[in-house]
């Protein structure tokens, strides 16, 4: 009973963490169709995809195994298979929602601010799902640990400096660098302060109520 409970649970975790990426890649798009600005690591992918060709999402991954590979030498230890799946299937996700041909940018300028407000609340639960489904951290997660280990610096010291270092790179390379990268470098934190602990609980009654059913029948 006890290991069918602890299966179950383990499915469930991986159920939310996929919807998590589900939600934050559909959010990641948005930004990046409001094409007022975006985040600091899409205008580097954005600045790699028009120097280079391929796609957003597939610079998106490969930004993310080199990521992976400095996080495990940093560390010493093999990455998560969270964090490999994290990396893939973002990246592939945000290519299908990049194919939606409904999916225009706004003419007026008022429309894509909205847009872009809109996109960084649903990438703020997208993140709060996936993270609170403990399945491990994406790349650039694992590398802010590895720093952070590794240097012995404050997270938000190294988290402030791997997205001016990111950002920079991606302007010299192109990427889209305005008013939307401000904003949202201003607010993500904010909205994932808010909604990590609503999707925590959520998760948690998710998770446990199937458990509970099952433990019941069996328990007659």
């Amino acid at each position: 009973m006890m290991k069918n409970s602890h299966n179950l649970s383990l499915l469930f975790r991986w159920i939310v963490y996929f919807i998590g990426l589900l939600i934050m890649s559909f959010g990641i798009v948005l930004t990046i169709k409001a094409n007022i600005g975006c985040a600091p690591w899409d205008v580097l992918h954005i600045g790699l995809y028009r120097q280079f060709g391929f796609t957003i999402g597939t610079w998106s991954i490969i930004v993310g195994v080199m990521i992976l590979t400095i996080s495990a030498l940093l560390s010493k230890q093999f990455p998560k298979i969270g964090a490999f799946l994290n990396m893939i299937f973002v990246g592939l996700f945000i290519d299908l929602y990049m194919m939606i041909p409904y999916l225009h940018t706004p003419h007026t300028f008022g429309a894509k601010l909205i847009m872009l407000l809109v996109g960084i609340v649903i990438t703020g639960y997208g993140m709060g799902f996936y993270i609170s489904a403990n399945m491990g951290a994406g790349p650039r997660d694992s590398l802010m640990l590895a720093l952070m280990e590794r240097t012995g610096w404050k997270v938000q010291h190294i988290r402030i400096i791997m997205e001016i270092f990111v950002l920079l790179l991606g302007w010299l390379l192109g990427g889209p660098v305005s008013l939307g990268t401000l904003i949202f470098c201003i607010t993500i934190g904010s909205v994932v302060g808010i909604s990590l602990p609503q999707c925590q609980r959520m998760t948690e009654r998710i998770i446990t109520k199937p458990i509970k059913i099952e433990t019941n029948g069996l328990s007659r």
